[in-house]
């Protein structure tokens, strides 16, 4: 389902723990790591499709998690035109996301990457709030910076993330 202008409603998913560090999934059989995240089916809500989601990418139930907050408004990133399904190009441009951040109340054990017959990611850790902006494959990083942005204002004691780049060292060209 494509809405007019190209874009796949989505929904996306920081969950974070009591320091709040963020669950960083690593895709299966790949060297990409992101947040869960998945496409709204038709007549779905974005709420019943982040718990949907939630489910099939970590085996968390609603009663291990609290909602925390969402984004107000739609984010959107284009996909390359290499990565999109060769009977999709010239109608798919990407993804429309409403994010959702939340905090896990249940276990750490809780989490399950196989509760599903097809994982979506084989390994996760928990990652500083603000490190998935840099780490997220390049035509991701944009929305994951505003949605970080936006969703930061639901934690508290929450670190900057101006504070956090003056913090970090920079990557040098050695490296």
């Amino acid at each position: 389902m494509l809405d007019r202008d190209g874009y796949r409603p989505n929904v996306g998913i920081v969950l974070t723990n009591e320091h709040n560090q963020v669950f960083w999934g690593k895709r299966v059989r790949e060297h990409s790591w992101q947040f869960p995240q998945g496409g709204i089916k038709p007549g779905e809500s974005p709420e019943a499709a982040m718990y949907r989601e939630l489910q099939e990418e970590t085996g968390l139930l609603p009663h291990h998690v609290k909602i925390l907050g969402r984004t107000r408004d739609w984010l959107r990133y284009d996909v390359p035109t290499h990565w999109v399904k060769r009977e999709w190009r010239g109608s798919y441009r990407g993804q429309k996301q409403i994010w959702y951040i939340l905090r896990l109340t249940g276990r750490e054990t809780d989490v399950s990457l196989r509760a599903m017959r097809q994982p979506e990611f084989d390994a996760w850790r928990w990652h500083d709030y603000w490190a998935p902006i840099d780490e997220v494959i390049d035509f991701k990083r944009a929305v994951y910076q505003d949605a970080l942005l936006e969703l930061s204002k639901f934690l508290t004691q929450m670190e900057s993330l101006e504070n956090y780049l003056a913090r970090i060292p920079p990557i040098s060209d050695d490296d």
